[in-house]
């Protein structure tokens, strides 16, 4: 989720555009999570704003003139993991030269980010739990305990629920992180946010080249609507990056649109499992989705509004109105689309 807020909507919060009442929710709950300083899992597929999420609950709290430390578990080497949380000693290994403070110590007075926290190895988790419980820790190769004052959100785009069955993940750490949980929806399940967040990106990215007034057009927003996302906000905003860098002229067409049809939902619908599924199953599922899909992208186009999408579809209003209920379609999300 990019820096802003939504129209209307509060509370106001650094980091969040959104118009959908999914993310409504979260946004009132964030206030209230920020308050406090009990560990926060927040759980969503790659690309959803974990990390905006994170750091809009650090400047929500009262440690927001602290220090903000982002470390991606899954960047750091295995061996060397403990040594950057934690830090280490002069001769606490054979390239430990210096003795050096860890990413804890760097954080001190304010929060931590445990990004990708499902590639913490083992071992680590466990000098991780320690630390969580008792505010303390040893550097490698220190004898020493230190105290600290820091706030820890951790972040995993994996069920650890699922880990901690395959006991890739220790039970105890999962339940000492999951104190405060958040789930961030894909934006395929929320798209009413689609247009916001283009808009959004489209003025960022036309403001950096110059600012040409640049605005998408109705096919172009429809292709954007109808597409499913796998990659989210951040498989949006580099599509909206290579389109208004490209585009020839002041308004971005349809053709300017470039997605990877390989990652691309529609182009690769759901199997249906033959062995799990009668063909009425199957046909009843995905003429549902299509139905909801197409519904929920005309409310996009003309803002909620039912009797031009309704004309758009060439349905009169009454029957039109029967599938937004028969698919418990709220179109008031759709009111603050641009």
């Amino acid at each position: 989720m990019p820096q802003g807020t939504a129209p209307g909507r509060t509370p106001h919060i650094r980091g969040f555009l959104y118009a959908s009442d999914a993310c409504a929710r979260i946004a009132q709950r964030l206030p209230v999570i920020a308050g406090s300083d009990s560990s926060v899992l927040i759980v969503g597929e790659t690309g959803t704003g974990k990390e905006i999420c994170a750091q809009a609950l650090h400047y929500l709290s009262r440690r927001a003139d602290g220090p903000w430390v982002a470390v991606n578990c899954a960047a750091v080497p295995v061996e060397l993991i403990e040594s950057e949380l934690f830090g280490h000693v002069k001769g606490a290994f054979t390239t430990a030269h210096s003795s050096r403070h860890g990413l804890v110590k760097e954080a001190e007075g304010g929060t931590m980010f445990l990004d990708d926290i499902d590639c913490l190895p083992l071992l680590a988790q466990g000098k991780l739990l320690r630390f969580l419980q008792q505010q303390e820790y040893r550097p490698v190769g220190c004898n020493t305990v230190q105290r600290s004052d820091v706030r820890v959100i951790a972040a995993s785009n994996r069920d650890l629920r699922v880990m901690v069955k395959q006991n890739a993940f220790r039970q105890d750490l999962y339940f000492r992180l999951n104190v405060l949980p958040v789930a961030l929806p894909p934006l395929r399940e929320r798209r009413e946010d689609i247009a916001l967040l283009a808009e959004h990106f489209v003025r960022q990215f036309d403001q950096a080249r110059g600012g040409d007034g640049r605005r998408l057009s109705a096919q172009a927003l429809q292709k954007l609507l109808a597409y499913d996302w796998p990659g989210n906000v951040r498989e949006l905003r580099h599509v909206i990056e290579r389109s208004v860098l490209l585009a020839a002229g002041a308004r971005i067409e349809a053709d300017d649109i470039a997605i990877d049809p390989a990652l691309d939902a529609d182009a690769q619908a759901e199997a249906p499992d033959p062995a799990g599924e009668s063909f009425q199953a199957a046909k009843k599922r995905v003429v549902e989705r299509f139905e909801r899909q197409y519904i929920e992208t005309l409310l996009a186009l003309h803002h909620g509004n039912l009797t031009h999408a309704a004309h758009a579809a060439k349905k009169n209003r009454r029957a039109f109105f029967e599938l937004v209920r028969k698919h418990q379609i709220d179109t008031r999300r759709f009111n603050d689309s641009p």
